[in-house]
């Protein structure tokens, strides 16, 4: 079955969605002590959030690259998430969807959001065929992320880190079982066609797992 070229994939319960960063220790160890963003976390910076692992990993390279040395792995209320989507504008123009460029560029600076559809990576890294969801947060939406929508920071860079090493042991199979479930989120319909997405996700199950 072939996966729709535009879809959220997440892990997430019935009332968080989890989604991934990587700082630098500066502003990693105090938010994980806190349990939200703290000392040195700039708000006045956009701030982009992952709902995907492996895209997190392709962006930060297994946690080795200057300044994202540590993954967070960052439970945020699913109603914050939403909130984010209604309100977001895709980075780059489309014309089928946006219409006029101008109407796009107006609407690209009036919106807090900013959302951009990149390829998923394989366990490899490499570019697959459909893709995964960023979400940049700017003025009110990364105040309403910094100080009501994270419910738990959790640092990750152990398990970053052993599955780097079972990869370059050539243990893809080891290195795949620490992976997250990802599942399909199911979008609301209006937000799933304003964010372009291919497929708004299946009615969801309301089991907790």
């Amino acid at each position: 079955m072939s996966v729709p070229t535009r879809q959220i994939r997440a892990r997430y319960l019935a009332d968080t969605i989890t989604v991934y960063q990587a700082y630098s220790p500066q502003i990693a160890l105090p938010a994980v002590a806190a349990g939200r963003f703290v000392a040195h976390f700039k708000r006045e910076r956009m701030t982009w959030i992952k709902p995907s692992f492996l895209w997190m990993m392709y962006r930060c390279g297994w946690a080795t690259k200057p300044g994202q040395e540590r993954v967070l792995s960052i439970d945020i209320s699913r109603e914050g998430f939403e909130w984010a989507l209604a309100r977001a504008c895709l980075r780059h123009y489309d014309r089928d969807l946006h219409g006029a460029r101008k109407a796009w560029s107006r609407q690209l600076k009036a919106s807090p959001v900013r959302v951009q559809w990149d390829p998923e990576r394989s366990l490899h890294l490499k570019a697959l065929p459909y893709r995964s969801l960023q979400v940049g947060l700017s003025g009110e939406a990364v105040d309403r992320y910094a100080d009501d929508w994270v419910v738990a920071v959790t640092d990750i860079t152990s398990t970053v880190q052993h599955v780097r090493e079972l990869l370059r042991g050539g243990d893809e199979q080891a290195a795949a079982a620490h992976l997250p479930i990802e599942r399909v989120y199911p979008l609301p319909a209006q937000i799933a066609s304003s964010l372009n997405a291919t497929d708004g996700g299946m009615p969801e199950q309301q089991d907790g797992h």
